[in-house]
């Protein structure tokens, strides 16, 4: 790497230490890991945001914003002489070298289904004696995305399902116990367990859920927007408009938008 490069991250890091020195700035100074946890979700939020709009300066921007906030944590972790930017460096280096044998060992992978299982090979070696392939999952993820990243990881251990018909066809199993659900609780239970099924489902046609709904949701946000425009365009109250009337509205709005 040009010296140029390592030169900015080490100007990175002076600046993160002047910031929170004895003459930096009072905010930066008073931060500490829980009082930034907002931020660093906010900032993962929009560089998924940039890789959804697909803008590579804005992309570059969050990204600059996210490693502004894990500066920060680790040099908070600094002054509380627990650890510094380089020790968090080196961890995930010898992390990486370690769970890519293939590339740095002399071991072979076939294809990419051989790496994942290397790889959640080398995650248990890892792991403490007795600590269960779940542990260390963060709660604080969305659901839909809690849920494939915890079927992802008992898959690696040959806990799945033998093709991805056999995950449909509990769909429709799914469905209909939510039909069948007499209680409300019954009835969350169940639609719970459908959510569910529908992460599995997701996983293994190599679909993100989260990435999926949130394009749903982008595109129903375009086409209902739209819809309001032609309704003001024609003097026309979207309320007042017969459900008929509101989907032929709908459908003139996805040829549009999309």
């Amino acid at each position: 790497m040009p010296k140029k490069k390592f030169g900015n991250f080490a100007r990175l890091r002076g600046i993160i230490a002047r910031l929170r020195g004895p003459n930096g700035c009072p905010w930066d100074k008073k931060q500490t890991h829980d009082s930034l946890r907002p931020f660093l979700v906010e900032e993962s939020y929009e560089v998924l945001q940039a890789l959804d709009e697909g803008m590579p300066a804005k992309l570059r921007d969050e990204l600059g914003d996210l490693l502004l906030q894990i500066m920060l944590h680790a040099r908070i972790a600094e002054e509380a002489e627990q650890f510094d930017i380089d020790d968090v460096i080196q961890r995930i280096s010898d992390k990486l070298v370690h769970r890519h044998p293939h590339v740095f060992g002399g071991q072979k992978a076939s294809g990419i289904e051989e790496v994942e299982q290397n790889w959640e090979s080398l995650k248990q070696e890892e792991r403490a004696e007795g600590e269960s392939i779940l542990a260390g999952m963060p709660g604080q993820m969305p659901a839909l995305a809690y849920s494939q990243s915890m079927q992802r990881r008992v898959a690696g251990v040959g806990f799945d399902w033998q093709t991805v018909e056999e995950i449909i066809d509990k769909l429709a199993e799914e469905v209909g116990e939510i039909k069948e659900a007499r209680s409300q609780q019954e009835k969350a239970d169940e639609f719970g367990d459908l959510l569910f099924t529908l992460a599995n489902v997701a996983r293994r046609l190599d679909i993100d859920l989260e990435m999926a709904l949130r394009s749903a949701n982008q595109r129903f946000f375009r086409r209902f927007t739209r819809m309001e425009e032609m309704c003001r365009e024609r003097d026309l109250n979207l309320a007042n408009l017969s459900l008929d009337e509101q989907n032929a509205l709908w459908e003139e709005a996805k040829r549009i938008v999309g």
